[in-house]
């Protein structure tokens, strides 16, 4: 299985719909969102994808949020502050990851295959000893292009891929 990482989308309706395209063309069959859609219409590109995402330190409208996660169905989800998720027995942390020290602390632990986070705004891929660190990179108009990215995991092989967006 093929999971899609997407972190700080900043309100981009354009960049979210071009990172479904990537994924689409990726065989993406379920997407993770490290926070700050900022407002709901940013997840309209995603309608018909199962998405599970997090809240960042730029989400205002949380009630627009979960109306707009419900209304993508396929089983997505808001997730509040931090999710845990398996998908075809990899795990998954997701947070925002304000606190790098924090990120690091969950990677230390071990207890994840995959840590995923945002905010920072540059694309991160490091190994914490079994844990795989995942930053996606973000999608506003002062991210330099070569952090405008998403990544994809590959679950059966553990893979990780940046796209540019």
């Amino acid at each position: 299985m093929h999971v899609g990482i997407i972190s700080d989308t900043h309100d981009d309706v354009e960049a979210a719909q071009r990172a479904r395209t990537v994924f689409e063309h990726d065989g993406v069959e379920v997407v993770i969102h490290c926070g700050d859609y900022v407002a709901p219409p940013t997840l309209s590109a995603f309608e018909g994808v199962e998405v599970h995402g997090v809240l960042g330190n730029n989400d205002g409208e949380i009630g627009g949020l979960h109306a707009a996660f419900d209304a993508l169905g396929e089983g997505s989800e808001l997730h509040g502050r931090f999710a845990e998720l398996t998908f075809d027995g990899v795990s998954f942390a997701v947070l925002h990851g304000e606190s790098t020290a924090e990120v690091d602390a969950i990677a230390a632990s071990e207890t994840y295959d995959v840590v995923c986070y945002g905010h920072h705004h540059e694309r991160e891929h490091r190994e914490v000893g079994r844990t795989v660190v995942l930053n996606p990179g973000a999608h506003y108009g002062r991210v330099p292009p070569d952090h405008r990215t998403v990544a994809v995991v590959d679950t059966e092989t553990e893979a990780v891929g940046f796209r540019e967006v």
